[in-house]
């Protein structure tokens, strides 16, 4: 549990770590649309070139890269095959009763892995240099146009902080609790299917308590300092534009116009 590294940040002074937050989450969405624009291994290419840029320039350690994306293995593979099972198309390679593979099932897969590879790399750059509550800021503040339609944005950019601000916390507590469990003899690791869904009962009970117990505290710490949201408050930190964040919207332009004339001209 503690290799999961999504809701950390890691402090640093890399030119990611300065931008803007409101920067990052607006080419972090375009991103995850644009990577639809990509139809052949060259338009992949040409976004893993584009991640990889923003992974070096965080000067954060691959490895943390890579303990992040492994939690997710089980999903990509899950999803990739899902679509060898459930796609039919271009030259038959293998049969059997009703199973069909294909050579488009197969690269159908391989895309939507490296799909999700991508996004899920891209927006652990943006986590592991960006504070939490900065990254709350920034959804307030992109999201405050929505005030007039009575959208409470500040409490969404709220709710965003306290959740990822907490994912840390969670997997420390269920690592302590399966800790404890496996003190009194508790082995996770046997039996069937059915026999692990089991154990897991142990660990989530006792986890949703201190989650609860956790919650109340929290809100009891709010109200007893006059915590009011919304209008009226000031605030420490004030975001600024800068030209590093020009430079990335400009980037990721460039990355859409790369790839539509890819697609156009190949």
């Amino acid at each position: 549990m503690d290799k999961i590294i999504m809701g950390r940040y890691l402090p640093g002074n890399s030119i990611v770590h300065r931008m803007d937050p409101r920067s990052k989450l607006l080419v972090m969405f375009a991103f995850v649309v644009v990577i639809f624009m990509a139809t052949d291994l060259v338009g992949y290419l040409i976004l893993s070139v584009y991640t990889l840029l923003a992974v070096l320039l965080s000067k954060i350690k691959l490895s943390y890269y890579y303990t992040g994306l492994k939690p997710m293995i089980g999903l990509i593979l899950f999803t990739a095959l899902f679509q060898i099972l459930f796609t039919q198309s271009g030259e038959l390679l293998f049969e059997i009763w009703f199973l069909k593979i294909t050579a488009g099932a197969l690269l159908n897969a391989f895309y939507m892995a490296l799909r999700l590879i991508l996004i899920v790399v891209l927006s652990t750059v943006m986590t592991l240099t960006t504070a939490p509550l900065t990254l709350a800021d920034g959804v307030a503040t992109g999201l405050s146009p929505l005030k007039k339609l009575g959208v409470p944005v500040y409490d969404i950019g709220l709710m965003l902080s306290i959740s990822l601000r907490f994912i840390p916390t969670l997997m420390d507590d269920t690592t302590r609790i399966m800790n404890a469990q496996r003190s009194r003899g508790m082995d996770f690791g046997e039996g069937n299917l059915m026999q692990k869904i089991k154990s897991v009962i142990p660990i989530l009970i006792p986890l949703f308590v201190s989650s609860f117990k956790r919650a109340d505290d929290l809100a009891i710490a709010m109200e007893s300092r006059g915590f009011r949201g919304g209008e009226g408050r000031s605030k420490y930190r004030i975001l600024k534009w800068k030209l590093c964040d020009t430079g990335l919207v400009l980037s990721f332009v460039a990355l859409v116009v790369i790839l539509y004339t890819w697609n156009i001209y190949k």
